[in-house]
């Protein structure tokens, strides 16, 4: 099947016209499969950028590409001008400290309560006094809508709210850049919906720019600037939401309609 090229379009005006994140021919195998295939992106500061794709398209192994917990077989991953593929350790890690992650379902530490969940990159961290570190948790969970519910344990929430806590968490530090690995997975639509409110507010509240990679239509609708097709290791197209439905690709057409044709062998 021929592919459409990838195409790009500008976000939205005030945004700067720097990328944040650069990723450039990156490439990845493990046992001799190709994940990531010659995978070239710009991710622009202050957006909301969504990578889509269904399940083996290489999402995951992308994202852990961003933050440096894989190194590629070749290409580059340049955050703030600087190449976290070639740098020595120091850098990397100065680099790592830009990003904030939010992990499937949330990823809590099931000995801790919500409170001590968030507070744990605080103190392992950053010097702040335990009244400090207890303002910024308040701050945290008042972001994501949980303001209350810090002393609860971690079983005792939700599906949705364990996500919530994963995003106060996430938040914690300040980041620049915001990772959301699959955040609606195994939601129902309602609660699906709920998250999708949360990261939008965080976008519009935060000074960050956010990466997503999702398999669900609406809430990549609903929260990107941008949209990235990824499909067998590669980028089909970039565009704005209201683009990314008129793409002619036949296979971003079939997704769309929830249909996909079969992959190729």
């Amino acid at each position: 099947m021929a592919s459409a090229a990838p195409t790009s379009e500008p976000a939205s005006g005030a945004l700067a016209a720097r990328p944040k994140i650069a990723v450039v021919d990156l490439w990845k195998a493990f046992d001799g499969k190709e994940v990531l295939r010659g995978v070239d992106l710009d991710i622009v500061a202050g957006e909301s950028f969504v990578v889509l794709g269904g399940s083996g398209a290489g999402k995951s192994v992308l994202l852990k590409h961003l933050i440096g917990l894989i190194h590629p077989d070749r290409g580059h991953v340049i955050v703030d001008g600087e190449d976290i593929v070639c740098a020595d350790p120091s850098v990397c890690l100065r680099i790592r400290r830009k990003f904030g992650m939010s992990f499937q379902e949330g990823a809590l530490f099931d000995s801790m309560n919500v409170f001590e969940n968030i507070a744990f990159p605080l103190r392992r961290h950053t010097k702040m006094t335990e009244a400090e570190i207890a303002d910024r948790v308040h701050e945290c969970l008042e972001l994501v809508n949980l303001d209350g519910v810090g002393r609860k344990a971690t079983n005792e929430l939700s599906g949705g709210m364990r996500r919530r806590v994963g995003f106060a968490r996430a938040i914690a530090l300040q980041p620049e850049i915001l990772l959301f690995d699959e955040p609606n997975t195994g939601l129902d639509p309602l609660t699906s919906a709920v998250i999708d409110s949360v990261i939008v507010h965080m976008r519009e509240s935060l000074p960050v720019t956010m990466v997503t990679i999702t398999h669900d239509l609406r809430s990549a609708f609903r929260i990107a600037d941008r949209i990235a097709m990824l499909r067998e290791g590669r980028i089909l197209a970039v565009a704005t939401p209201d683009g990314f439905r008129q793409l002619p690709d036949p296979y971003i057409q079939g997704f769309l309609a929830g249909e996909p044709l079969e992959e190729e062998a």
